[in-house]
């Protein structure tokens, strides 16, 4: 039994304790170096998130100094060194307010502002989180008090995420979103608070000397403190992550009634849409070809209890303007659609395919001049301008690279002189 509980000891491989707590204290400032790393850290997460691009918000993480105060407020808890704690919750907030700062004017001055999956992820926060920040800073601790510091440590700044949660409140204020700025605070809170607790753990486990003499009812106040931060950050989590075990369900039964009602019997779904609010669900559906009378649809309606769904009511669009809007909402929920120039540059090629001018021999003498072309297709387009309907030509190229903005203005101007054109617009294919 000796051996069994010596091989879970804590103590075997710790470092010296002074050396510990003399580290825990240098990283805890956001002074100078520091300073300047955090903003920059917080720079990258927001470029990863604008992009949502997880390997560059993965290296944000890394190079974030915000575990230091985080970790010094746990030691000073576990210590009750109050002037070290002092000093950690001070510059915990300093960076807090830096990050925002920088993560707002970040997102206020970038001209991409949707939101992105790696944003929304971030206002949302359930038990799951609570329980990877409790045991990431579990982790964390365990290893600064080790001689050797080995690989954990990267692993626990990825982890715990606390840079993401901060670039998406300044997210949240940059576009006037207060409830994404609300969740985000939050599931930073979440972070800090469940960071410190498992550090505190950790420290009284280990036995860290008392920076002041055995005090019960300073014990009592701590203990009571972080209790309460503890059920502060824990019960609305469980309510989040309750809400989103019931939507998991919800949609489980949703595809379950879609399969045996539609898909299983030859009819093909165009569109979906489901909003889910706790106590009753809508789901809303485009069939390709097959049209319902009200009759049919009361009978499906009337089926949705069979499948859990009671209180969950079934809209069915069939009229062609409300497909076509549905679908066209649904692509640009997700990013889907194409922009206007490609919108314009499908259309002119559409066209081209139908054109009489001779795009081979034109091809042919372009390449003289511009050796890099290797395809160029010209057609004529209609354009309404200020309620009058006038014409252009039209050219699009291909080539190796594109051309240069003096060689895009040649090839304008040697189209225009050999077509006795006023005006030839250029654009290369995408």
């Amino acid at each position: 039994m000796n051996k069994l509980l010596d091989f879970f000891n804590l103590s075997n491989g710790e470092d010296d304790k002074a050396t510990v707590l003399e580290n825990v204290t240098a990283n805890i400032s956001f002074r100078g170096a520091n300073l300047w790393i955090l903003a920059c850290a917080i720079v990258v997460a927001s470029i990863g998130l604008n992009v949502n691009s997880t390997a560059v918000i993965i290296g944000a993480m890394l190079i974030s100094p915000l575990m230091g105060p985080i970790m010094g407020a746990g030691f000073a808890l576990g210590t009750y060194n109050f002037e070290l704690l002092k000093k950690s919750l001070k510059n915990l907030a300093n960076a807090t307010l830096v990050s925002l700062v920088v993560s707002t004017l970040y997102f206020f001055l970038s001209p991409f502002k949707e939101t992105q999956s790696e944003l929304l992820a971030r206002t949302s926060p359930n038990i799951y989180d609570v329980l990877i920040a409790f045991f990431g800073g579990l982790v964390g601790v365990i290893a600064i008090t080790r001689k050797e510091k080995g690989n954990p440590i990267p692993g626990v700044a990825i982890a715990t995420a606390l840079m993401p949660p901060l670039c998406t409140a300044g997210y949240g204020l940059a576009i006037g979103n207060l409830k994404f700025f609300a969740g985000a605070m939050y599931l930073y809170t979440i972070n800090c608070v469940f960071i410190c607790v498992a550090t505190f753990a950790i420290v009284k486990l280990l036995e860290y000397p008392r920076l002041v003499r055995k005090d019960k009812r300073r014990e009592r106040q701590i203990t009571y403190v972080v209790t309460f931060l503890i059920f502060a950050m824990l019960m609305p989590s469980v309510y989040f992550a309750y809400r989103l075990f019931e939507e998991r369900k919800f949609e489980q039964r949703i595809e379950r009634f879609l399969a045996n009602e539609f898909t299983d019997k030859g009819q093909t779904i165009v569109y979906k849409k489901t909003r889910f609010t706790g106590e009753q669900g809508v789901l809303e559906l485009a069939l390709l070809s097959k049209r319902f009378s009200r009759e049919e649809i009361a009978q499906i309606n009337e089926k949705l209890p069979l499948y859990n769904l009671r209180g969950t009511k079934l809209l069915i669009r069939q009229d062609t303007t409300d497909i076509k809007e549905a679908i066209l909402s649904q692509l640009k929920n997700e990013r889907q659609m194409l922009n206007e120039k490609d919108l314009l540059i499908a259309r002119l090629q559409k066209q081209i395919a139908g054109s009489q001018y001779p795009n081979s021999e034109l091809l042919t003498e372009a390449k003289i001049l511009f050796p890099g072309l290797t395809d160029l297709s010209l057609s004529d387009h209609k354009f309404n301008v200020a309620g009058k309907q006038t014409s252009a030509t039209v050219a699009i190229y291909a080539g190796k690279a594109a051309l240069s903005r003096d060689d895009t203005a040649k090839l304008r101007q040697w189209l225009s002189a050999r077509l006795k054109k006023q005006q030839v617009l250029v654009f290369e294919r995408p």
